[in-house]
């Protein structure tokens, strides 16, 4: 009896590594190992709220000597996963945001400032001054913001990283919506779709540049 299709594959492998020698085969291994870790960070990724509250500060201060004490539980949530993949930014970052008040994720997006990721923020004009937001903690430390200014509330709900990684779905940046609110987040790297929301956030931006504010209308 012939043996399963998979003994064959493994079987190749095992014979591969040995022609390699010791050091081709440590590479090769690496290269294997990375390909995967590749791959499994391109798939789709859906998140659900409400998440409830676990400790985040393993990935704000990675660095951190001393064990955190908090008392929160220590485990991931889809809080904890939509922080890491931001993290993952190494270049730029655009958020297009109606509301953004929870702490964690500003943390979030500070840390990747001072990694010096570009990060451009477009807010809605009405709620980046409600009590909480941390939209002008954000512009205070350098961060380059644009708002509307216009009746209508700039309502989208998403985020780029790196100008490949879509993240995008009902959930407000707000602790309620997170803990609280039925939310969904839905994270993907397609090119087609990607490419569309690069294209909305660049036409905003341009559109929200303070250089068209009108701020005396009716006058001449």
């Amino acid at each position: 009896m012939w043996p399963p299709a998979a003994s064959w594959k493994a079987l190749g492998v095992v014979s591969l590594l040995l022609a390699l020698g010791l050091e081709g085969a440590t590479w090769f291994l690496l290269y294997f190992l990375r390909e995967r870790r590749r791959r499994r960070s391109s798939l789709p990724e859906v998140l659900f709220f409400p998440a409830p509250p676990t400790c985040t500060e393993g990935l704000l201060r990675p660095s951190r000597p001393v064990p955190c004490v908090c008392g929160l539980p220590h485990t991931e949530s889809s809080l904890s996963r939509l922080m890491l993949r931001l993290l993952s930014a190494r270049r730029t970052l655009e958020l297009c945001l109606f509301s953004f008040s929870n702490p964690q994720l500003a943390r979030t997006v500070l840390l990747l400032h001072k990694r010096r990721v570009q990060v451009r923020l477009i807010a809605d004009s009405d709620y980046m001054a409600v009590r909480g937001s941390q939209v002008g903690v954000l512009r205070k430390a350098g961060i380059e913001v644009r708002h509307d200014q216009h009746a209508g509330y700039m309502h989208h709900k998403f985020a780029v990283v790196d100008k490949t990684v879509l993240i995008t779905g009902s959930l407000n940046w707000t602790t309620q919506a997170i803990q609280t609110n039925r939310e969904n987040i839905l994270i993907l790297e397609d090119a087609v779709v990607v490419k569309a929301f690069l294209e909305e956030f660049e036409r905003i931006w341009q559109e929200y540049d303070p250089a068209c504010y009108v701020f005396f209308p009716g006058r001449k």
